[in-house]
């Protein structure tokens, strides 16, 4: 067994934490619970699965909670998920592995979050620094956290603070979390990103200028479909000195080119050509382009980007380099009369709704 304890924060989590924390016992880690004032059975429900349960008073600060949990785990080695994450997969012998031979860096563990997309169900993969020894890292940042390096002397062999803005020492880690979180109702979507626009407008008032919070504010208003307001953070943080090697400024990028496209400023989007060469390492910037041309009237280009994306193995979205890819493919030979095209790349859809609609059409 791994010397890994696995960190939880909760508040009124009935709903996900027994198939969490039995997910959890399947591999036998420490399983450390605090919980930040649950008024449901949560507290109840998680003592079936470990004892190691504690209360933390709730002050609007996700990083300070989680370092507590963090101080009470037993293990130097951290692993951090959420009630609504489930472990689908660890390798460990991989990860044994890593936790030998790079010990001062950070694992990013693989999340698949689950959406409902036209009465689909379907897949967005994104990694995140979850796992890392807590002599070497700990939890910044009053919401949207993230794993940072541990200050230190500027005497230690180890390299100095890391901040948001700088990559840190990470590896892929062996680790698969199913993410359920967004099968809530639209009401409780809503509800969640107000309060975290609210966490993040507060943050923002304490930091100052930071291209990160401006990213997670501009996601929040994504969620609530006011792509005016997302379009203002986005463009704020993407206005700022940063690194163009960071995961969650490749996210930004393509969300402000989404937001351009909602705001139908297709002209403006084509403007992304521009970072062309220094964004389109993902299948799904490259599909954004095929959008950005088919809503721009140059179908030419947008079949060849969507081709493009297909041949990609980097991807955050399932389905950006394969059936959403040929069917947007089969839409433009559609709309141009090019039927016997259209269906060629409807059949390579698979069990793609949409395709299967339109080939019954046809």
């Amino acid at each position: 067994m791994l010397p890994i304890s696995v960190c939880i924060i909760a508040k009124n989590e009935e709903q996900h934490i027994e198939e969490c924390l039995r997910k959890i016992k399947l591999y036998h880690y420490e399983i450390v619970l605090v919980d930040t004032g649950s008024t449901d059975k949560t507290v109840e429900l998680a003592a079936k699965y470990t004892n190691n349960i504690y209360h933390f008073d709730w002050i609007n600060d996700f990083s300070a909670a989680k370092n507590f949990a963090v101080s009470k785990a037993t293990n130097d080695w951290i692993l951090s998920i959420d009630c609504d994450e489930y472990l689908e997969n660890i390798d460990e012998t991989v990860l044994q592995k890593q936790m030998s031979q790079s010990p001062q860096s950070a694992g990013r563990i693989l999340i698949r979050n689950r959406l409902t997309e036209n009465g689909q169900v379907s897949y967005e993969q994104v990694r995140v620094t979850r796992f890392f020894n807590r002599k070497y890292f700990h939890f910044e940042g009053a919401i949207h956290e993230q794993v940072e390096k541990v200050a230190i002397l500027p005497s230690d062999s180890i390299d100095a603070h890391f901040d948001a803005k700088t990559p840190k020492p990470t590896y892929p880690a062996p680790i698969t979390v199913l993410h359920v979180g967004y099968d809530g109702s639209e009401d409780e979507m809503r509800a969640k990103s107000l309060r975290n626009i609210e966490l993040l407008e507060q943050e923002l008032n304490r930091t100052g200028p930071d291209a990160y919070l401006y990213y997670q504010l501009g996601q929040s208003f994504m969620k609530l479909k006011d792509y005016g307001k997302a379009y203002e953070w986005f463009n704020l943080g993407l206005s700022m000195d940063i690194n163009p090697e960071l995961d969650y400024v490749q996210t930004m990028v393509e969300s402000y080119g989404y937001c351009l496209l909602d705001l139908k400023r297709y002209e403006e989007a084509l403007q992304l050509l521009n970072i062309y060469d220094v964004f389109a390492v993902t299948a799904d910037f490259v599909f954004l382009m095929g959008l950005i041309y088919m809503n721009n009237g140059l179908f030419d280009n947008a079949i060849q980007e969507f081709q493009k994306s297909t041949t990609m193995e980097r991807f955050s979205t399932e389905g950006i380099n394969s059936y959403r890819a040929n069917y947007n493919i089969g839409v433009i030979y559609e709309c141009t009369g090019h039927k016997e095209e259209a269906k060629k790349y409807y059949n390579k859809c698979g069990e793609y709704e949409l395709a299967k609609n339109r080939l019954r059409e046809l």
